[in-house]
């Protein structure tokens, strides 16, 4: 880190500055000092300022290659056999089988974040129309995520930031002002749990595009030679790190886990309300280890789950 001094008139005006390299990126840190600073001011200033970037440099740190290392065969092997126990298959999906996952993806997607509304509830909503007396904000978002999953059913793309900014847009398009938006200047994400913990901080704002179309790159670069598995999970908990938008990022991610599950022939996945403590444990292996196993076993449970909620009669389902 190095003192830089600009002249403007009279005046010089003092700033920190330190370059960081990632890949063949370097990134430029640059903090305001003030103007004709006396020499022990000049150091008090500079101290508080080395330890702002050194935190700026860790936040890029948090979150840079998606899976940072190549996967062996032999475990890719092991997912593929994994893989091969999903006691469902795309193909044997009836419209019927369509509606209810949608329902119940629908009601737990968004009970996850915080949706008042019951699963009997959501029925009545997608199916008939019927609006309880609940938040119009959930009652829009139950609509949102409906069409979400009709929309990854006929889309044909697996990923791109156009595609991330349309599922966030279907979703929220009559709940948010900010749908299909991402994240502006000044907007960072802080994810708090309930003992005011903070367990997860969103990329500065300034990265998003640049991550983002890192996880593009790594998809298409892997898309052929990683299980569905792997392609789903590192798509869907890297999207959750990056944390793109002011909200909604939950819903979006999860969605965009089924698109790519989706598109490499496997049935969609439904992360139960009741699991999510696991999921976010999950999320949570992946974020500081890149542990993939705690998100594979939870894919495996709810593949179990959905086929005994939709082999149940309708009366038990609601």
């Amino acid at each position: 880190m190095h003192i830089e001094k600009r002249k403007v008139g009279k005046s010089i005006k003092y700033y920190l500055a330190h370059s960081y390299r990632e890949g063949k990126e370097v990134h430029k840190f640059r903090k305001y000092l003030g103007q004709d600073l006396k020499k022990k001011k000049l150091e008090e200033r500079k101290g508080i300022a080395e330890k702002l970037i050194l935190e700026e440099i860790h936040k890029y740190k948090l979150i840079s290659d998606p899976l940072e290392f190549e996967l062996s065969k032999e475990k890719i092997e092991q997912i593929r056999l994994l893989e091969a126990k999903i006691p469902l298959k795309i193909h044997h999906l009836s419209e019927k089988d369509w509606t209810l996952f949608s329902e119940l993806f629908t009601y737990n997607t968004n009970a996850i974040e915080g949706s008042k509304l019951e699963l009997k509830e959501v029925k009545g909503i997608l199916e008939k129309d019927k609006w309880p007396e609940k938040s119009k904000e959930d009652i829009a978002e139950t609509y949102g995520v409906d069409e979400a999953i009709l929309f990854i059913r006929n889309t044909k793309e697996h990923i791109s930031v156009d595609l991330i900014q349309t599922i966030h847009k279907i979703i929220f398009k009559n709940s948010k002002d900010f749908a299909g938006k991402l994240r502006k200047k000044g907007e960072n994400v802080v994810v708090i749990d309930s003992k005011g913990n903070v367990v997860h901080e969103g990329a500065p704002q300034e990265r998003i595009h640049h991550l983002l179309n890192c996880l593009i790159k790594w998809y298409n670069k892997n898309k052929n030679k990683y299980p569905a598995f792997v392609l789903a999970a590192v798509v869907h908990n890297q999207f959750e790190n990056i944390h793109p938008f002011k909200d909604g990022n939950g819903r979006v991610g999860r969605v965009l886990l089924n698109n790519i599950l989706l598109k490499h022939g496997l049935p969609p996945i439904n992360i139960e309300f009741e699991k999510r403590v696991e999921y976010y444990a999950s999320l949570q292996a992946y974020e500081k280890e890149k542990d993939l196993t705690p998100t594979i076993n939870l894919y495996l449970k709810e593949y179990e789950a959905l086929k005994k909620r939709l082999n149940t009669k309708e009366e038990k389902y609601i």
